[in-house]
């Protein structure tokens, strides 16, 4: 090649200056260029390379000497990374070929024998894969921590009666440990959909190519191991076009961050000053800039806005993928900024929330009179007289219907209305049915399976307890599933 063509050629591109004689124009360059974004998968991207070198050795695709010398220099870049010493340039477009060129600039010649046998679609594909198992992980693990702070405050308050609602109106006393743990089971499925959407992206797109495969003699199952990946993915256009791996993930974090947002939305309600069941700390309260006596729960308010960010980048993604023909195309560059934001806020909502959770405390007697408010122990009557007088529940509504009605007009809770009134409803109701007039007898009286009643209570926090240490013993034996 003449040294002209050399240069004319450097002046096109720094990737494919063979091809073109001019260079990008500034906008073609801008929209093009993603390494901004696709930068912190330069980990991921290592790992990916340093697998990929091994297995070209090992398969005698590169010598073991080239392999050497492509390892030292990539481990060298990632320590420069990491240290902050790498510059990145924008006119390389993307992590890979950042990457790439440091890797020419350190070790020559051999640097160009890395890229064979793959593409930056395979190379992506895989990138992505990795980050994403991580992000899983990570957000399942924080999950996990939130649920031990929630088990732990659902032990100290098992026997703490609160109002239960529906339709935000008083409805029936519950504990407070028992409306904890709904939060509990929540974040259980959440995990679950989190890790069953890890399992599934588990696959690896390595050694694709750009979308047919190759024709060198690989080993696509040496690669995939070597990174914590399950399998190969067994075929090479759905491996390098793929992404509904991330849509699934996109999915299970919108989920998640909606169940978080629930309960955030209740911290607000039970720190206001209507209700008064809880205070957060300093550590989780804000103030105002002008009133000096106000305490604002703003972690939980910014918690609570978070599903309009996360769904908001599944609806984008979609939108993105949707209609998009086989193989690859470069509508795909668009994935990674709205998956890494849409974690990043997860990640953050999660632990503000684990934060939360093991920061609330409780004021027992303002939560205790708020289940007694309403008339919330009517169907504790409606059941005794089920008990106790054999009436059919259709009549013994229509009962407790009634004596609410007149207790309402008397000004008086159920429990003081007198008997006599009960018996110009009912002569058949004797004094025993003051017994279970109160919202502490009512809440007790759940013993049911699932129930709100403490000793139920009790008995779930003990399974949870159990399972986080079963759990803990799995991981201590088990394969973490880790890039090796």
């Amino acid at each position: 090649m003449t040294e002209d063509v050399k240069s004319q050629n450097a002046k096109a591109s720094g990737i494919w200056g063979g091809r073109f004689n001019a260079g990008p124009s500034a906008v073609m360059q801008a929209i093009n260029a993603s390494v901004d974004v696709d930068k912190r998968l330069f980990e991921q991207d290592i790992a990916g390379s340093l697998a990929h070198a091994r297995m070209l050795a090992a398969c005698g695709v590169i010598s073991s000497e080239d392999e050497h010398a492509i390892s030292s220099g990539l481990i060298a870049i990632r320590d420069d990374i990491i240290a902050g010493e790498f510059e990145w340039k924008p006119e390389l477009e993307d992590v890979h070929m950042n990457i790439e060129a440091a890797l020419r600039e350190k070790i020559g010649a051999p640097a160009g024998r890395l890229h064979t046998a793959r593409s930056r679609n395979d190379q992506v594909a895989t990138d992505f894969r990795l980050w994403l198992r991580g992000a899983l992980d990570d957000a399942a693990k924080g999950l996990r921590a939130y649920q031990e702070a929630l088990v732990k405050q659902a032990e100290t308050h098992a026997d703490w009666v609160m109002p239960g609602f529906t339709h935000l109106q008083t409805a029936q006393p519950i504990s407070l440990g028992h409306h904890l743990l709904c939060w509990v089971e929540a974040a259980e499925r959440d995990r679950g959909r989190l890790l069953d959407a890890r399992d599934r992206l588990n696959e690896s797109p390595l050694g694709a190519a750009a979308l047919a495969g190759t024709a060198f003699p690989i080993d696509r199952s040496m690669t995939a191991a070597a990174l914590g990946f399950d399998v190969p993915m067994a075929n090479s256009l759905d491996a390098v076009s793929s992404r509904d791996f991330a849509l699934e993930a996109l999915a299970a974090a919108t989920i998640t961050a909606v169940n978080l947002s629930r309960f955030a939305e209740e911290i607000v309600l039970w720190t206001s000053g209507r209700f008064g069941f809880a205070q957060l700390t300093d550590a989780f309260s804000t103030g105002s800039s002008i009133m000096p006596q106000k305490r604002n729960p703003d972690a939980a308010e910014l918690v609570r806005a978070k599903p309009g960010r996360i769904s908001g980048a599944l609806q984008g993604l979609i939108i993105v993928c949707k209609g998009l023909p086989l193989a690859y195309s470069k509508d795909m560059q668009e994935d990674k900024q709205l998956v890494f934001d849409a974690f990043d806020d997860l990640a953050l909502a999660i632990a503000a929330m684990s934060g939360m959770a093991a920061d609330l405390s409780f004021n027992r007697e303002t939560l205790e009179a708020a289940a007694g408010e309403s008339y919330s122990d009517a169907t504790d009557l409606a059941d005794w007289l089920v008990r106790e007088l054999g009436m059919p529940f259709r009549d013994a509504h229509h009962v407790s219907g009634s004596a609410v009605k007149a207790a309402e007009a008397k000004g008086v809770p159920l429990k003081d209305l007198p008997l006599s009134d009960y018996q110009a409803i009912e002569p058949k109701i004797d004094d025993r049915v003051f017994s279970v007039l109160s919202a502490r007898a009512s809440m007790e009286s759940r013993t049911s399976y699932g129930g709100t009643a403490p000793v139920r209570v009790m008995e779930q926090v003990k399974a949870w307890q159990e399972h986080f240490e079963f759990e803990l013993d799995l991981y201590d034996t088990g394969d973490d599933g880790e890039m090796a």
